[in-house]
């Protein structure tokens, strides 16, 4: 075990800044209000599984399907770019399917919005790079914020208010579409390499 302080913060701020939980609080409070309730351990935890199980298996994983890393960050930098969109437009793109407080904690909350290809994409880079322990931790640092998160987001939304709500989700809906700009840009060029 090489637990190693410098590698936890600088894998923990790495994943903070690609899952965006700040950047998503207007999107988790559109759900809650088209699902009437999202379930935050659940989605936590799930969210979790999800990018603990990414760590050890997801290149093998890629690999059986004959998918590439560079591949699944493009795909999932489409999906980034389609809820931007959203955000940005204020269109609904994504039919909501009726779905129950179940199924939004898990689709799309805790995968692919949470556990999503820039998570995943970034976990394997940060598992070439430090410990897989040091990376572990990072994660669930991560999911301990993303559970307060989800946790205070009503609060969050009355202290906000439908203004600042609207003014936070098109902002946001702009650094969402960069990020999945950048995404696509810096995988396509492996791509076609």
């Amino acid at each position: 075990m090489a637990f190693d302080f410098k590698e936890i913060l600088t894998a923990t701020m790495v994943l903070f800044a690609v899952i965006d939980i700040i950047g998503n609080i207007p999107i988790i409070i559109s759900l809650r209000e088209k699902a009437g309730h999202i379930q935050s351990e659940k989605a936590s935890i799930i969210a979790a599984v999800v990018m603990i199980l990414f760590l050890f298996l997801g290149k093998s994983i890629l690999r059986l399907i004959g998918i590439d890393v560079s591949e699944f960050a493009v795909a999932g930098a489409f999906i980034l770019f389609f809820i931007a969109l959203e955000m940005i437009l204020g269109i609904t793109l994504f039919k909501d399917d009726g779905s129950s407080p179940d199924m939004a904690s898990v689709f799309p909350l805790a995968f692919p919005m949470l556990a999503g290809p820039g998570s995943l994409t970034t976990l394997l880079s940060l598992r070439a790079e430090y410990a897989v322990e040091n990376v572990i931790i990072a994660v669930l640092i991560n999911i301990i914020i993303i559970y307060v998160v989800l946790k205070t987001s009503a609060r969050l939304q009355s202290v906000l208010g439908k203004n600042g709500i609207g003014i936070i989700r098109k902002v946001f809906g702009v650094v969402l579409l960069a990020i999945a700009v950048k995404l696509f840009t810096s995988n396509i060029q492996a791509l076609f390499s």
